[in-house]
């Protein structure tokens, strides 16, 4: 099954935010097997509240392959995405989002609410979680201890 391999190739896209200072999450955009696109979290970096990982593997994979509809793609991503990104993926119409850790404070994937389970909507996307969750959580608190060990140590 290549829910793993593609979900490691996320948590490297997570990476790259972390080393840019962004909260550690990552996306991969695939279709037919293939890598289409990559994005990871850079609302920071470039002043977007609207820049997580996922809408730029979006945005990325949209314009490649010149549609702003995306099917037949599935999009792996290393946190449960939330309210906002999960409309993006509806309105992509993606035939499936697999997700690592969950996010009990804005998971839109069951963890607050499940868009996806939705019946009235007229797309309805295949969620699938937990793949690699335990390294995806790993990574996002050692990320957040790391801020607050930083914070403890700047002088007020």
């Amino acid at each position: 099954m290549p829910d793993p391999r593609f979900m490691q190739l996320a948590l490297d896209q997570a990476r790259q935010a972390w080393a840019l200072g962004e909260v550690p999450v990552g996306a991969v955009l695939v279709r037919d097997g293939e890598v289409i696109a990559t994005g990871f979290n850079a609302p920071i970096g470039r002043h977007d509240p609207t820049a997580h990982a996922e809408i730029v593997a979006l945005r990325a994979g949209a314009d490649k392959l010149g549609n702003y509809r995306l099917p037949g793609c599935e999009l792996y991503v290393t946190l449960e995405p939330c309210v906002m990104c999960s409309g993006a993926m509806m309105h992509a119409r993606l035939a499936r989002v697999v997700f690592g850790a969950s996010d009990p404070k804005t998971g839109a994937c069951g963890s607050v609410v499940n868009l996806f389970e939705q019946e009235r909507l007229n797309h309805h996307t295949e969620v699938v979680g937990g793949v690699l969750a335990d390294e995806a959580s790993t990574m996002l608190r050692a990320f957040f201890a790391e801020r607050r060990n930083a914070a403890r140590r700047t002088p007020v």
